[in-house]
This record gives structure tokens, sequence and C-alpha cells, in this order.
């Protein structure tokens, strides 16, 4: 049986480098978008798939987080499992009774 060990939890520094990160990505992608010389559909077109992009990776990112966890929280209920029986196992006690 394995076990996950636990991560460490991201820092502030680094959640704050992410959103930042993440920001200008958009914003310059959106800037490009606007200023891209082409008709207006075609700017619409790539605003919705930029919109598309970013939700599907929200999304794909939560599903990423949910599974692992549930592996981690399954895991975690087997570990509980085998202290309780190592917890009650008794090595002296003999096999016959």
């Amino acid at each position: 049986m394995t076990t996950k060990p636990t991560s460490p939890a991201t820092t502030s520094a680094f959640f704050v480098q992410a959103a930042i990160s993440f920001g200008i990505a958009l914003v310059t992608v959106t800037v490009g978008i606007v200023y891209l010389p082409v008709d207006g559909w075609v700017r619409g077109f790539l605003a919705l798939g930029l919109l598309y992009t970013v939700t599907s990776a929200f999304t794909l990112a939560k599903c990423v987080r949910d599974r692992q966890e549930n592996t981690y929280l399954l895991s975690r209920v087997d570990q509980a499992r085998l202290d309780k029986l190592l917890a009650e196992h008794d090595p002296f006690r003999s096999a016959a009774t």
C-alpha cells in the first residue's frame, strides 16, 4: 500500500506570480486580437476561441485537483485501516485462542 506524501501548500508569492502571469497573458492576447487588422467577425471568432480556451483551462485544472484530492483521501482511509489493524495486533497472543 502506497501513500502519497503530503505536498506543501503553495506560498502566497507563487500564487501572486501565477495570477499575474495569467493576467498578462490574457491581456496581451486580448490586445493582439483587438488590434489585428481583420474584420469584426474574425475578431469575434478569435475572442470566442480565447474565452473557450480560458474556461477549458480552468475546468481542466479543477478536474485534476479534484482527482488528486480524491486519491489522497482514499490513501488516507487505507492508511487509517492499516494503522487500526496494526494497533489491534498482539504478536504475543497465541494463535490457538
